[in-house]
């Protein structure tokens, strides 16, 4: 880092002597004392390491400098390291750049060539390069992957650098425990270093559960935690006040490096799972049924656009079926019309999505489409509740169940929260599940409101209607 023939003309500056003592120490490198009093400030240890460490975990806010390390280490390990007599004949040693997709990845990849081609000796070493890759000729290489624990498997890695770990999606879902547990047999044989680093989000998730474990503790993980402006002074403190002033739980995160406490789990794992049948995916039609159907449209792109169709059933709403496809809207529109006419249906109802689009589209194929009153909260606010009474059956839906649990609620500005999927993740499936439930309770809750009025007995309801007045009763009222 301070070497003018290597990377000193980037790394050798004030700006970056932060990251020279927090690197330095990952290492187990000698520190000075100012070094030393840095390192202990970031990491919460009250001495520094004797040894390198095998895990390093960056809770670092935006614009910190994180990408020109990681990329920096990236370099380091694969130009600097020699493992050729701990591999296999054609095995190569990999340095894996993780990112929550491909175009995030390759922008830490344009860091690495960054600093690979400005200097001569690395420049030489390389053997090809590629738009996902660089191979050296010390029969190693970098090279960007996405965050899923299937395509991460069968690698010999010397390095895994996992960026912005705590924003990473899959179908709705957090996968990095799961990609975190294929990675270390992969970096078994060779000693690799683990990397992750990450602005951060809410207090879950593996960069959540490691902070809590390792953070100011001695061992092989070393943790550190640090606002922007500590790793990268360069960075005007009027940006960092702004945002503050703006809104301080998120700017608390994105640059003072403090997990956020105004978001959590909406719904947890074992409460889907309890609400879920076994089999089979979807239920076909019965007769002398009344099915409600909920859809939620999509122009197209990574949205899916989703279809739910259910039943009442005593004392249960049932999920027949939940549908998720991307393509041609038009398309995806006429394959759904059929569907709800083979379950008896003419009427489906969604959200407001693109105007008179969707209704026009519906209305050619003969089905009724009718805009849903309240908002997307409201129907999950309406879910929970009834998840957790035993009053709902789901379909065994891999997708829905990772976009339900991935549901955050967000204590808002006055108090109001918000359910929401996080940055980055989807919720279609959810969200047409959730409006299913919403108008099977809606509907069912008139009959209770009308009896009142014309002095009818609930219980002669209940027992003319199949379900119990009590049924749902506390979550159907932002819906009347």
């Amino acid at each position: 880092m301070t070497d003018r023939q290597l990377f000193g003309d980037t790394f050798g500056g004030a700006s970056f002597a932060a990251w020279r003592a927090l690197l330095g120490g990952f290492y187990g490198l000698p520190l000075d004392r100012a070094e030393t009093d840095t390192f202990k400030e970031l990491t919460g240890r009250a001495e520094t390491p004797q040894e390198a460490a095998e895990e390093l975990w960056l809770v670092v806010g935006r614009r910190g400098g994180k990408s020109h390390a990681a990329a920096l280490c990236a370099a380091y390990e694969a130009a600097f390291q020699d493992h050729r007599d701990k591999l296999a004949p054609g095995e190569i040693a990999s340095v894996m750049l993780i990112s929550g997709d491909r175009p995030q990845a390759r922008t830490l990849l344009r860091y690495v060539r960054g600093l690979v081609e400005r200097n001569p000796m690395l420049r030489a070493m390389v053997v090809r390069q590629t738009e996902t890759g660089i191979e050296f000729d010390n029969r190693s290489c970098i090279e960007v992957h996405t965050a899923s624990h299937r395509s991460v498997r069968g690698y010999t890695c010397s390095a895994v650098i996992c960026d912005e770990i705590a924003f990473w999606m899959s179908d709705g879902a957090r996968p990095d425990a799961e990609v975190i547990a294929a990675l270390r047999p992969a970096l078994a044989t060779l000693g690799g270093k683990l990397i992750a680093l990450s602005s951060p989000y809410a207090r879950r998730g593996m960069l959540w559960d490691t902070f809590k474990r390792y953070h100011g503790q001695p061992g092989r993980v070393l943790v550190a935690q640090a606002p922007s402006r500590t790793m990268n002074p360069t960075l005007s403190a009027r940006v960092v006040e702004d945002a503050l002033k703006a809104d301080v739980a998120r700017a608390s995160a994105e640059y003072l490096a403090q997990f956020r406490s105004d978001i959590e789990a909406f719904l947890s794992l074992d409460q889907v799972e309890a609400a879920q049948r076994s089999k089979p995916l979807e239920l076909p039609r019965q007769a002398g049924v009344r099915y409600v159907a909920f859809t939620d449209p999509t122009g197209g792109g990574k949205d899916e656009f989703t279809l739910a169709i259910g039943h009442r059933e005593r004392d249960r709403l049932v999920i027949d079926l939940v549908r998720g496809r991307r393509g041609n809207p038009a398309a995806i529109t006429a394959d759904y019309a059929e569907t709800l006419k083979a379950y008896g249906i003419n009427k489906v109802a969604g959200d407001r999505y693109a105007g008179q689009w969707v209704p026009t589209e519906f209305s050619r194929h003969g089905i009724t489409y009718e805009p849903a009153p309240g908002v997307r909260s409201e129907l999950y606010a309406s879910l929970a509740p009834a998840l957790n009474s035993g009053a709902v059956e789901l379909p065994p839906c891999d997708t829905l169940s990772k976009q339900l649990t991935a549901l955050e609620r967000r204590t808002m500005r006055g108090g109001r929260d918000q359910i929401d999927h996080p940055p980055g993740g989807h919720d279609d499936r959810a969200n047409a599940v959730a409006g299913v439930v919403a108008r099977m309770a809606k509907k069912q809750a008139r009959p209770q409101i009308r009896s009142l009025g014309d002095g009818i007995s609930s219980g002669m309801l209940d027992k003319g209607d199949g379900a119990s007045s009590g049924m749902l009763g506390g979550f159907v009222g932002n819906f009347n």
